[in-house]
């Protein structure tokens, strides 16, 4: 038996990366999968986002462990998307017990040279999408009377402050309070809602040339190994970033029952960012 079994999970930025790795953890403990992503392009931000590829392989590897998976090409910023591939899951599997809001952006620049596009992109995708993804799903879960989980990611950004980050900053600082002002309301209907803060995770949202030239400027071609032995001292302890797998060890947790009474809270998975 597994802790999730015939529980379903709705997941936003499912098609790579944290959330990839959460709809596969979730499956192998007995879950049924919503996942979601977009394979828009977003020109303010430095890298690709996921592909129609990353997300069928989401899906072969959630149906590999014996589970069953329901997947959209879906923008966060897109309401009408997000409401139809919701319903489209619960329509098949019959209920909707686990949120987490993922998806998400990054991108970099001192804070009066940014864009207006890369501050709305950003606050729009990290932040609004974030809302209107519990817009789209939670009353799912209020209707059914079980009560569930909410998992939102924001980042240690939202608690420490880093030049260049100004607009990633701000929209996971935001769902802070987001995260405290849903706890309330949810309270009553027995769901949870709280937020997760890592430190830098080993995906493409970190792992790409612009973000190694951000830390190793004075490098023509900067590679991993050079962001790494520039970013050593990111952490306390030895590690320069996360893999997925770690920040979803913790997520796992809040949404188990081991983690039935906690709400309204901000789990650290920072590595000593902020010591």
């Amino acid at each position: 038996m597994g802790r999730f079994d015939d529980k379903v999970a709705f997941i936003t930025g499912a098609a790579r990366g944290q959330g990839r790795s959460h709809a596969v953890a979730l499956a192998e403990e007995g879950a049924d999968i919503i996942a979601i992503d977009t394979t828009k392009k977003v020109d303010s931000i430095p890298y690709s986002l996921a592909t129609a590829d990353d997300l069928d392989e989401t899906v072969r590897l959630v149906e590999r462990t014996g589970r069953r998976i329901v997947a959209r090409d879906a923008d966060v910023r897109d309401s009408q998307a997000l409401a139809a591939a919701v319903d489209a899951g619960v329509d098949r599997f019959g209920r909707l017990d686990i949120v987490l809001a993922n998806a998400g952006i990054f991108g970099h620049g001192p804070s009066l040279e940014m864009t207006d596009e890369a501050w709305q992109d950003t606050i729009d995708i990290n932040l609004t999408g974030v809302w209107k993804t519990l817009k789209a799903s939670v009353p799912h879960i209020i209707d059914a009377g079980r009560g569930g989980a909410v998992v939102i990611t924001s980042s240690v950004a939202g608690v420490q402050a880093n030049a260049n980050t100004a607009h990633y900053a701000s929209s996971k600082a935001g769902l802070i309070m987001l995260m405290k002002v849903m706890a309330k309301e949810l309270a009553p209907h027995n769901i949870r809602v709280n937020t997760v803060h890592p430190t830098a995770v080993a995906t493409d949202m970190i792992l790409h040339e612009s973000l190694y030239r951000l830390f190793a400027p004075d490098v023509e071609n900067p590679t991993r190994a050079d962001f790494e032995a520039a970013a050593q001292d990111l952490n306390a302890l030895p590690v320069v970033a996360l893999q997925p797998e770690d920040v979803t060890d913790q997520v796992l947790h809040l949404v188990s029952d081991t983690g039935r009474y906690i709400t309204g809270s901000m789990q650290m998975v920072e590595a000593g960012t902020d010591l």
